[in-house]
């Protein structure tokens, strides 16, 4: 069994995945995070930095144009494949010609080509998330499903510690430079993937890749059933995320102690989670690994009130932190997997856009409430309430994942 997980990890599907995840992750703090430390250094107005966050909506309305991915084959490399190649070459463009603009005297030209790459870093991810599905068979979902949000994270990393890393070594301009070639060698990668075993047949017309997808979806039994659960099963565990600096700051901890305990010490853990979340899918099979992670996930956030009454103490902190990490990547990787064992590969594309934008509603909606609540709660309050949302998520679970029924099957 070790040895054919081994084979499964360094098989060239699992490579493909994880490298087309690292290349969905690279754009996103390039036109973020990393572009806001960029204007800032070059004392761009804090208003205008605000601003700037607008140009990500092309991440939450990007399935307005799946269905054109769905539809329409390019000439080369198929359905997939082909769009991949296609965002990648633009998004090489547009992080070169962000390098060439200047923050300071022409933040609406910067905005512009920050847009652009927004537009191609989401069309990317379309067609990166479809590509996955339709590769993987469903018994491998769980573990692709890891190593491409591994891929993502360790994306992120690079465009965010090591951009900033450099920034304070070489121009700004070089550093984007420099993401730009990183993007060109995920180039590559798309080139020498492998082709989906079976190739479903795209949509005959735009019509049929719009009212399809839907049509196809809610003829399902229980489809309403399964949205409320994507709204769900994340939900408790999003909502203690959205407070967590402050909570870590509040009872004591020093920005040093949150760099190196939350956020390094986290990222790991997450990596270990994800990946070896991957693996007990294969072994558990999606829908077992629902019960299983989500179980962990609620109980991680409860402990986040534990370490609240505790207080500052770093053996605590990096005892929740590590746990904490570790459960929700088990449980991203298998909820990713669960939503892509939902799509119809004809219209792959359009229909996990359409699941993955649902699964961030949650996080903006609630999220909102989540400085009303630890404020007038009380951070111990704040995380069981937390925890005790996460229960309506997990009940769900006995009409969309029982845990006899095997998702394989």
């Amino acid at each position: 069994m070790q040895t054919s997980i081994i084979r499964s990890i360094f098989s060239r599907k699992m490579l493909s995945v994880l490298v087309l995840g690292f290349s969905s992750g690279l754009p996103l703090l390039l036109i973020g995070g990393t572009l806001k430390l960029w204007m800032k250094d070059q004392d761009v107005d804090l208003t205008i930095i605000g601003i700037f966050s607008l140009v990500g909506l092309p991440y939450t309305l990007k399935f307005l144009w799946a269905p054109v991915m769905d539809r329409f084959v390019p000439p080369f490399l198929g359905r997939r494949r082909g769009w991949i190649l296609i965002c990648q070459i633009a998004l090489i463009l547009g992080i070169s010609c962000l390098a060439m603009t200047n923050p300071a005297h022409s933040p609406w030209s910067v905005a512009l080509v920050a847009l652009f790459v927004a537009f191609f870093s989401a069309s990317q991810d379309i067609a990166v998330d479809a590509y996955r599905r339709d590769l993987l068979r469903d018994e491998e979902l769980g573990l692709g499903s890891a190593l491409a949000v591994n891929g993502y994270r360790v994306a992120m990393l690079v465009a965010g510690a090591l951009a900033a890393i450099l920034a304070d070594q070489i121009p700004w301009r070089q550093v984007y430079l420099i993401m730009a070639w990183i993007m060109g060698a995920c180039v590559v990668a798309t080139i020498l993937s492998p082709d989906p075993e079976e190739d479903a047949a795209p949509p005959k017309t735009i019509l049929e890749a719009v009212v399809q997808p839907f049509v196809e979806f809610f003829q399902r039994d229980g489809a309403w059933v399964i949205l409320a659960f994507i709204l769900l099963y994340k939900i408790g565990d999003s909502m203690a995320s959205e407070m967590l600096n402050p909570f870590y700051l509040d009872i004591g901890f020093t920005k040093t102690e949150i760099g190196a305990v939350a956020k390094l010490f986290g990222f790991w853990a997450t990596i270990i989670g994800g990946l070896g979340g991957g693996v007990l899918i294969l072994k558990l099979g999606i829908h077992r690994s629902l019960w299983v992670f989500g179980a962990l996930q609620a109980a991680s956030t409860f402990f986040f009130a534990v370490l609240a009454r505790v207080g500052s103490e770093i053996p605590a902190l990096a005892a929740v932190v590590g746990f904490e990490n570790l459960s929700g990547g088990m449980g991203t990787a298998a909820y990713v997997a669960y939503m892509a064992s939902l799509c119809n590969r004809r219209f792959t594309a359009t229909q996990y856009a359409l699941l993955t934008s649902l699964m961030g509603v949650p996080r903006v909606i609630m999220g909102a409430s989540t400085g009303y609540l630890a404020k007038h709660l009380g951070w111990e309050t704040f995380f069981v309430t937390c925890t005790l949302i996460a229960i309506p998520g997990m009940l769900l679970l006995f009409r969309v994942a029982p845990w006899n029924q095997r998702s394989e099957s």
